[in-house]
């Protein structure tokens, strides 16, 4: 994909709004883990069904990930996001009404449509507002929505809940979303059939199969999607179930936000670094093949029998294992971009790497509750995790060889 320069006449401020509307996505996603205990108390939550109910937001990206990702590139980048965020609007305030554990699925579920719609068009959207010169820092940055709108709920949940119930802490996100739908209509411009890269035809111009046939049978979104599921499935089992795995060591209140919220929020520092070590050329099969290691040391000190009586050396491997393993999600949104076998198919490969994505989050904490609650404990997850880590090892061998066989051809912007 050849380098183009941005097509949309927009603030400077406007490419950082699209990443502030994917944090409040990314707060939908996020507002559940600190809410579990309550949950399980108010609706009789069982660990498989926490389990389950972390995850399931993801089955939507699952589904349809992919053709999101088409839509959007056909519909328009803004309307879609603007969509996400209504949608996520109504899913918040309907479950915040929830009566039974089957309306909370329902709507998480929805949550899940929502958040699609938000981040599948966010790259692409990033990518016509920023100069080339800026781009892999930006979408390096974009790379830190997710961890920061965790470390954000995570933070705030413990005090929030407490004091005013987890239906009001429901409500809350849905008047963040409509007001961030308010604020990206009136900050980010709207696109015009002029607005696709020049010298190429625009996503309307090609019929949804072609674009279809187009990333599917290109290998670059694939290892991309597969490399996502690696690491998107074992950081949400890890993250997601640290207040859980802390409250039942005795922990609550501002020391349990505390410590959740910095193990989600130094993943940021990875995402940022990736981007700032692209941009000076550093190869992104190293970036990945060293975030992948770091997450299997780290989830080995923060699981193994070997750190059993060192609670600072387990918490220790937490944080080493979000904040290197950070380097990952940075990495491949720039990989997403770069790989993508044309200008028109950029939001179809990022919807692929969210059906990865989301798969691996949809499968890793319900894995990670069974051998929980098989073993008695939480020992044995570094055996899950490290596997992952592995397989991302694997793919990012096969990514630098892609990489190596399109040089010449497509060229990061």
């Amino acid at each position: 994909m050849s380098n183009v320069a941005p097509t949309l006449k927009a603030s400077p401020w406007a490419a950082y709004v699209v990443i502030l509307a994917g944090v409040v996505a990314a707060l939908q996603v996020g507002k559940l883990p600190p809410a579990l205990p309550a949950l399980g108390e108010a609706l009789g939550l069982t660990l498989m069904q926490a389990g389950f109910l972390l995850s399931l937001v993801q089955l939507a990206g699952m589904a349809l990930g992919l053709f999101v990702g088409l839509a959007a590139d056909g519909w328009g980048l803004r309307r879609s996001m603007l969509m996400g965020l209504l949608v996520l609007a109504l899913a918040s305030a309907l479950g915040g009404l929830s009566q039974s554990p089957q309306a909370m699925l329902v709507w998480r579920a929805l949550d899940g449509v929502g958040f699609l719609w938000v981040t599948l068009p966010a790259p692409a959207l990033i990518r016509r507002m920023v100069a080339p010169g800026h781009l892999r820092s930006v979408l390096g940055y974009w790379g830190a929505y997710m961890p920061l709108g965790t470390a954000l709920t995570l933070l705030a949940g413990p005090l929030w809940i407490p004091a005013w119930g987890w239906r009001s802490w429901w409500e809350l996100f849905a008047c963040l979303s409509m007001g961030m739908a308010l604020l990206l209509w009136r900050v980010v411009p709207h696109e015009t059939p002029s607005s696709s890269a020049p010298g190429a035809d625009s996503a309307a111009a090609a019929p949804w199969p072609q674009r279809l046939h187009e990333t599917l049978t290109a290998p670059g979104p694939w290892w991309v999607a597969l490399a996502f599921a690696m690491y998107s499935g074992q950081w949400l089992a890890v993250v997601g179930f640290l207040p859980s795995i802390y409250t039942q060591a005795g922990l609550s209140g501002a020391l349990l936000g505390a410590l959740t919220a910095l193990a989600a929020a130094v993943n940021m520092l990875g995402n940022m670094a990736s981007g700032k070590c692209l941009q000076k050329g550093i190869s992104a099969a190293l970036l990945l093949a060293v975030g992948y290691a770091a997450m299997a040391i780290g989830s080995f000190a923060a699981f193994g029998p070997w750190t059993e009586s060192s609670a600072e050396w387990r918490y220790a491997g937490v944080l080493l294992f979000s904040c290197v393993g950070g380097l990952v999600p940075g990495t491949l949104f720039s990989l997403a971009v770069r790989l993508a076998p044309h200008e028109r198919n950029v939001s179809t490969t990022v919807g692929w790497m969210q059906q990865g994505s989301a798969a691996g989050q949809f499968s890793g904490p319900p894995v990670v509750a069974w051998l929980a609650s098989q073993t008695g404990n939480w020992h044995w997850t570094w055996m899950a995790t490290g596997s992952c880590s592995l397989m991302g090892i694997v793919l990012s061998v096969l990514i630098a060889r892609t990489l190596k066989r399109t040089s010449g051809q497509n060229s990061m912007p």
